[in-house]
Protein backbone atom coordinates (compact mmCIF):
# COMPACT_ATOMS: atom_id res chain seq x y z
CA UNK A 1 0.00 0.00 0.00
CA UNK A 2 1.51 3.61 -1.08
CA UNK A 3 1.48 6.79 1.28
CA UNK A 4 2.20 7.34 4.90
CA UNK A 5 0.68 6.47 7.98
CA UNK A 6 -0.87 10.44 8.41
CA UNK A 7 -2.73 9.70 4.81
CA UNK A 8 -4.67 6.71 5.35
CA UNK A 9 -5.90 7.92 8.59
CA UNK A 10 -5.97 6.24 12.22
CA UNK A 11 -8.82 3.82 11.61
CA UNK A 12 -7.59 3.21 7.89
CA UNK A 13 -4.35 2.43 9.23
CA UNK A 14 -6.25 -0.39 11.72
CA UNK A 15 -8.22 -1.78 9.42
CA UNK A 16 -4.91 -2.32 6.92
CA UNK A 17 -3.29 -3.82 9.62
CA UNK A 18 -6.13 -5.75 10.87
CA UNK A 19 -7.24 -7.16 7.43
CA UNK A 20 -3.92 -8.98 8.12
CA UNK A 21 -4.32 -11.37 11.00
CA UNK A 22 -5.30 -14.99 11.24
CA UNK A 23 -7.14 -16.18 13.71
CA UNK A 24 -6.82 -19.72 16.66
CA UNK A 25 -9.49 -21.31 18.26
CA UNK A 26 -8.71 -20.15 21.27
CA UNK A 27 -9.74 -16.61 20.08
CA UNK A 28 -13.55 -16.27 20.65
CA UNK A 29 -13.85 -12.35 19.91
CA UNK A 30 -10.86 -10.78 17.86
CA UNK A 31 -10.21 -7.50 16.69
CA UNK A 32 -12.83 -4.23 15.48
CA UNK A 33 -14.67 -4.85 19.37
CA UNK A 34 -13.99 -2.83 22.49
CA UNK A 35 -11.65 -5.50 23.41
CA UNK A 36 -10.85 -9.27 22.77
CA UNK A 37 -11.94 -12.14 24.39
CA UNK A 38 -9.51 -15.31 24.45
CA UNK A 39 -10.52 -18.34 26.19
CA UNK A 40 -8.67 -19.51 29.19
CA UNK A 41 -9.66 -23.39 30.10
CA UNK A 42 -7.24 -23.40 32.54
CA UNK A 43 -9.08 -19.98 34.50
CA UNK A 44 -5.37 -18.54 35.07
CA UNK A 45 -4.08 -16.35 32.51
CA UNK A 46 -0.37 -15.90 32.05
CA UNK A 47 0.66 -12.53 30.64
CA UNK A 48 4.13 -10.48 30.08
CA UNK A 49 4.78 -7.08 28.35
CA UNK A 50 7.60 -5.68 26.73
CA UNK A 51 8.18 -2.35 24.54
CA UNK A 52 10.92 -1.57 21.95
CA UNK A 53 11.90 1.73 20.76
CA UNK A 54 13.55 2.68 17.59
CA UNK A 55 17.20 3.35 17.89
CA UNK A 56 17.22 1.59 21.70
CA UNK A 57 16.04 -2.00 20.43
CA UNK A 58 16.15 -1.99 16.63
CA UNK A 59 17.42 0.02 13.80
CA UNK A 60 15.48 0.21 10.52
CA UNK A 61 18.39 0.01 8.58
CA UNK A 62 19.35 -2.79 10.26
CA UNK A 63 16.39 -4.88 10.15
CA UNK A 64 12.68 -4.55 8.42
CA UNK A 65 9.89 -4.12 9.30
CA UNK A 66 9.21 -7.82 9.27
CA UNK A 67 11.94 -8.36 11.20
CA UNK A 68 11.38 -6.42 14.21
CA UNK A 69 7.55 -8.17 14.21
CA UNK A 70 9.22 -10.98 14.72
CA UNK A 71 11.65 -9.79 17.26
CA UNK A 72 8.62 -8.35 19.19
CA UNK A 73 6.51 -11.15 19.13
CA UNK A 74 9.45 -13.70 19.80
CA UNK A 75 10.62 -11.93 23.03
CA UNK A 76 7.10 -11.56 24.65
CA UNK A 77 6.06 -15.23 23.83
CA UNK A 78 9.29 -16.82 25.05
CA UNK A 79 8.47 -15.57 28.24
CA UNK A 80 5.22 -17.12 27.94
CA UNK A 81 6.68 -20.53 26.70
CA UNK A 82 9.28 -20.20 29.78
CA UNK A 83 6.52 -20.24 32.84
CA UNK A 84 5.74 -23.82 31.41
CA UNK A 85 2.59 -22.07 29.14
CA UNK A 86 0.95 -22.23 26.05
CA UNK A 87 0.95 -19.03 24.23
CA UNK A 88 -2.36 -17.95 22.82
CA UNK A 89 -2.77 -14.72 22.25
CA UNK A 90 -0.78 -11.06 21.54
CA UNK A 91 -1.62 -7.65 21.69
CA UNK A 92 0.12 -4.57 19.79
CA UNK A 93 0.40 -0.98 21.13
CA UNK A 94 1.70 0.91 18.63
CA UNK A 95 3.60 4.89 17.89
CA UNK A 96 4.52 6.02 14.57
CA UNK A 97 5.26 8.85 12.82
CA UNK A 98 2.53 10.65 10.54
CA UNK A 99 5.30 10.41 7.82
CA UNK A 100 5.59 6.84 7.99
CA UNK A 101 4.91 4.95 5.07
CA UNK A 102 2.22 2.96 5.64
CA UNK A 103 4.10 -0.21 4.12
CA UNK A 104 6.56 0.02 7.50
CA UNK A 105 3.72 -0.98 9.82
CA UNK A 106 1.71 -3.51 7.48
CA UNK A 107 4.72 -5.66 7.44
CA UNK A 108 5.69 -5.17 11.13
CA UNK A 109 1.93 -6.64 11.46
CA UNK A 110 2.73 -9.77 9.09
CA UNK A 111 5.92 -9.89 11.51
CA UNK A 112 3.52 -10.31 14.20
CA UNK A 113 0.81 -12.55 12.68
CA UNK A 114 3.96 -14.98 11.37
CA UNK A 115 5.46 -15.26 14.42
CA UNK A 116 2.61 -16.21 16.41
CA UNK A 117 1.69 -18.64 14.04
CA UNK A 118 5.41 -20.83 15.33
CA UNK A 119 4.35 -20.26 18.52
CA UNK A 120 0.26 -20.98 17.78
CA UNK A 121 -1.16 -18.00 19.29
CA UNK A 122 -2.76 -14.82 17.38
CA UNK A 123 -2.81 -11.06 17.36
CA UNK A 124 -5.95 -9.90 19.05
CA UNK A 125 -5.70 -6.37 18.77
CA UNK A 126 -4.21 -3.00 19.80
CA UNK A 127 -4.01 0.31 18.97
CA UNK A 128 -2.12 2.62 17.49
CA UNK A 129 -1.39 6.29 18.39
CA UNK A 130 0.62 9.49 16.55
CA UNK A 131 4.14 10.01 17.45
CA UNK A 132 7.91 11.51 16.94
CA UNK A 133 9.56 8.02 16.75
CA UNK A 134 8.37 4.10 15.97
CA UNK A 135 7.30 2.40 19.30
CA UNK A 136 6.00 -1.09 19.57
CA UNK A 137 4.71 -2.04 23.05
CA UNK A 138 3.70 -6.50 22.99
CA UNK A 139 1.64 -7.91 25.69
CA UNK A 140 1.27 -11.51 25.42
CA UNK A 141 -1.02 -14.17 27.04
CA UNK A 142 -0.87 -17.79 27.66
CA UNK A 143 -2.51 -21.13 29.21
CA UNK A 144 -0.95 -22.95 31.58
CA UNK A 145 -2.67 -26.19 30.83
CA UNK A 146 -3.59 -27.25 34.10
CA UNK A 147 0.40 -27.17 34.75
CA UNK A 148 1.79 -25.29 37.80
CA UNK A 149 3.87 -22.26 36.55
CA UNK A 150 7.32 -22.75 36.61
CA UNK A 151 8.80 -19.46 38.36
CA UNK A 152 12.46 -18.68 38.90
CA UNK A 153 12.63 -19.60 43.47
CA UNK A 154 11.91 -23.23 42.75
CA UNK A 155 16.00 -24.32 42.01
CA UNK A 156 17.40 -26.81 44.82
CA UNK A 157 20.73 -27.58 45.64
CA UNK A 158 21.35 -31.16 43.54
CA UNK A 159 19.44 -29.75 40.61
CA UNK A 160 21.24 -30.00 36.83
CA UNK A 161 21.31 -26.79 34.56
CA UNK A 162 20.32 -27.54 31.31
CA UNK A 163 19.43 -24.90 28.56
CA UNK A 164 17.60 -25.43 24.75
CA UNK A 165 18.12 -23.35 22.16
CA UNK A 166 20.87 -20.66 20.76
CA UNK A 167 23.43 -18.82 22.99
CA UNK A 168 26.04 -15.89 21.95
CA UNK A 169 24.17 -16.18 18.28
CA UNK A 170 22.06 -13.04 18.67
CA UNK A 171 24.88 -11.31 20.21
CA UNK A 172 27.77 -12.60 17.86
CA UNK A 173 25.34 -11.07 14.89
CA UNK A 174 25.34 -7.63 16.61
CA UNK A 175 28.99 -7.39 16.90
CA UNK A 176 28.81 -8.48 13.17
CA UNK A 177 26.40 -5.48 12.16
CA UNK A 178 28.01 -3.23 14.47
CA UNK A 179 31.27 -2.85 12.09
CA UNK A 180 28.79 -2.37 9.09
CA UNK A 181 28.86 -6.54 7.79
CA UNK A 182 25.66 -8.47 6.80
CA UNK A 183 27.25 -11.92 7.30
CA UNK A 184 28.14 -14.63 8.09
CA UNK A 185 24.16 -14.62 7.87
CA UNK A 186 23.42 -16.73 10.18
CA UNK A 187 24.10 -14.91 12.73
CA UNK A 188 22.91 -11.47 11.95
CA UNK A 189 19.57 -13.51 10.93
CA UNK A 190 19.55 -15.08 14.68
CA UNK A 191 19.63 -11.18 15.77
CA UNK A 192 17.02 -9.58 13.90
CA UNK A 193 14.57 -12.68 13.83
CA UNK A 194 15.08 -15.23 17.47
CA UNK A 195 13.80 -18.48 17.03
CA UNK A 196 12.80 -19.09 20.56
CA UNK A 197 11.73 -23.02 21.51
CA UNK A 198 8.68 -22.54 22.66
CA UNK A 199 7.00 -25.86 23.01
CA UNK A 200 10.45 -26.66 25.07
CA UNK A 201 8.70 -24.67 27.76
CA UNK A 202 5.29 -26.65 28.85
CA UNK A 203 7.86 -29.52 27.98
CA UNK A 204 10.15 -28.73 30.64
CA UNK A 205 7.31 -28.20 32.96
CA UNK A 206 5.68 -31.75 32.39
CA UNK A 207 8.79 -32.77 33.10
CA UNK A 208 9.56 -31.40 36.39
CA UNK A 209 11.79 -28.52 35.56
CA UNK A 210 11.99 -26.53 39.57
CA UNK A 211 12.72 -23.25 37.49
CA UNK A 212 12.90 -21.48 34.43
CA UNK A 213 13.52 -18.24 32.08
CA UNK A 214 13.97 -17.52 28.79
CA UNK A 215 17.69 -16.17 27.96
CA UNK A 216 16.80 -12.65 27.25
CA UNK A 217 19.97 -10.73 29.43
CA UNK A 218 22.48 -13.25 28.66
CA UNK A 219 22.83 -16.60 30.72
CA UNK A 220 24.89 -15.48 33.48
CA UNK A 221 22.34 -12.67 33.88
CA UNK A 222 19.53 -15.34 33.52
CA UNK A 223 20.48 -17.54 35.68
CA UNK A 224 21.44 -14.99 38.13
CA UNK A 225 17.65 -14.01 38.61
CA UNK A 226 17.20 -17.85 39.32
CA UNK A 227 19.79 -18.12 42.16
CA UNK A 228 18.56 -14.85 43.75
CA UNK A 229 14.88 -15.81 43.62
CA UNK A 230 15.70 -19.61 45.00
CA UNK A 231 18.66 -18.39 46.99
CA UNK A 232 21.24 -21.00 45.63
CA UNK A 233 24.49 -20.78 43.53
CA UNK A 234 24.99 -22.09 40.30
CA UNK A 235 28.13 -23.09 38.97
CA UNK A 236 27.85 -23.33 35.37
CA UNK A 237 30.58 -25.55 33.03
CA UNK A 238 32.30 -23.54 30.28
CA UNK A 239 33.31 -26.68 28.47
CA UNK A 240 29.75 -28.13 28.63
CA UNK A 241 28.75 -25.22 25.98
CA UNK A 242 29.43 -25.73 22.24
CA UNK A 243 30.78 -23.14 20.13
CA UNK A 244 30.01 -23.09 17.02
CA UNK A 245 33.32 -22.69 14.07
CA UNK A 246 31.85 -19.69 12.68
CA UNK A 247 31.36 -18.02 15.70
CA UNK A 248 35.07 -18.41 16.69
CA UNK A 249 35.56 -17.15 13.49
CA UNK A 250 34.14 -13.92 14.08
CA UNK A 251 35.36 -13.66 17.63
CA UNK A 252 38.75 -13.66 16.22
CA UNK A 253 37.98 -11.22 13.63
CA UNK A 254 36.09 -8.82 15.74
CA UNK A 255 39.05 -9.28 18.98
CA UNK A 256 36.21 -10.85 21.05
CA UNK A 257 36.28 -14.60 23.09
CA UNK A 258 32.97 -15.85 21.60
CA UNK A 259 32.39 -17.54 25.46
CA UNK A 260 31.83 -13.33 26.42
CA UNK A 261 28.56 -13.96 23.78
CA UNK A 262 27.72 -17.15 24.99
CA UNK A 263 27.61 -16.05 28.46
CA UNK A 264 26.36 -12.47 28.77
CA UNK A 265 25.39 -11.90 25.01
CA UNK A 266 20.92 -11.61 25.45
CA UNK A 267 18.38 -11.48 23.26
CA UNK A 268 18.80 -14.88 22.03
CA UNK A 269 15.83 -16.60 24.28
CA UNK A 270 17.01 -19.87 24.44
CA UNK A 271 15.31 -21.09 27.92
CA UNK A 272 17.59 -22.27 30.87
CA UNK A 273 16.06 -24.76 33.56
CA UNK A 274 16.81 -26.25 36.80
CA UNK A 275 15.86 -30.37 36.74
CA UNK A 276 15.79 -32.80 39.38
CA UNK A 277 19.28 -34.93 38.62
CA UNK A 278 17.16 -38.48 38.29
CA UNK A 279 14.57 -36.67 35.25
CA UNK A 280 15.92 -38.04 32.09
CA UNK A 281 15.82 -34.89 29.94
CA UNK A 282 15.25 -35.37 25.77
CA UNK A 283 18.38 -34.58 23.76
CA UNK A 284 17.45 -31.26 22.63
CA UNK A 285 18.69 -30.08 26.46
CA UNK A 286 22.10 -29.54 26.83
CA UNK A 287 23.27 -29.74 30.70
CA UNK A 288 25.81 -27.05 31.45
CA UNK A 289 26.43 -26.66 35.42
CA UNK A 290 24.66 -27.82 38.52
CA UNK A 291 22.67 -26.05 41.28
CA UNK A 292 24.91 -25.38 44.78
CA UNK A 293 24.12 -24.68 48.38
CA UNK A 294 23.83 -20.94 49.08
CA UNK A 295 27.36 -19.34 49.75
CA UNK A 296 28.64 -15.86 49.29
CA UNK A 297 28.31 -13.90 45.90
CA UNK A 298 28.51 -14.23 43.22
CA UNK A 299 25.54 -16.26 43.06
CA UNK A 300 26.44 -17.49 39.67
CA UNK A 301 29.74 -18.70 38.73
CA UNK A 302 31.86 -20.11 35.76
CA UNK A 303 34.00 -23.38 36.51
CA UNK A 304 33.68 -22.21 39.98
CA UNK A 305 34.62 -19.09 39.57
CA UNK A 306 33.35 -15.79 39.47
CA UNK A 307 33.02 -14.27 36.06
CA UNK A 308 35.12 -10.92 35.27
CA UNK A 309 34.14 -9.37 32.10
CA UNK A 310 31.18 -7.02 31.97
CA UNK A 311 27.78 -8.12 29.77
CA UNK A 312 24.38 -8.52 29.46
CA UNK A 313 21.82 -6.50 28.59
CA UNK A 314 20.76 -3.97 30.91
CA UNK A 315 18.16 -1.20 29.61
CA UNK A 316 19.45 1.39 31.69
CA UNK A 317 23.48 0.78 30.70
CA UNK A 318 25.01 2.55 28.15
CA UNK A 319 25.25 -0.44 24.80
CA UNK A 320 24.00 -3.16 24.72
CA UNK A 321 26.31 -6.59 24.99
Amino acid sequence: MKGTVGELGEFGLIRELTSRLTTTPAVRVGPGDDAAVVAAPDRRVVASTDILVEGRHFRRDWSTAYDVGRKAAAQNLADIAAMGAVPTALLLGLVVPAELPVTWPSELMDGLRDECQVAGAAVVGGDVVRGDSIMVSITALGDLRNQEPVTRAGARPGDRVAVTGWLGWSAAGFAVLSRGFRSPRAFVEAHRRPEPPYHAGPAAAGLGATAMCDVSDGLIADLGHIAEASKVRIDIRSGAIDIPSQMNDIGQAVGVDPMQWVLTGGEDHAIVATFPPDVKLPARWKVIGEVLNPSALPQVTVDGAPWTSKGGWDHFGDIES
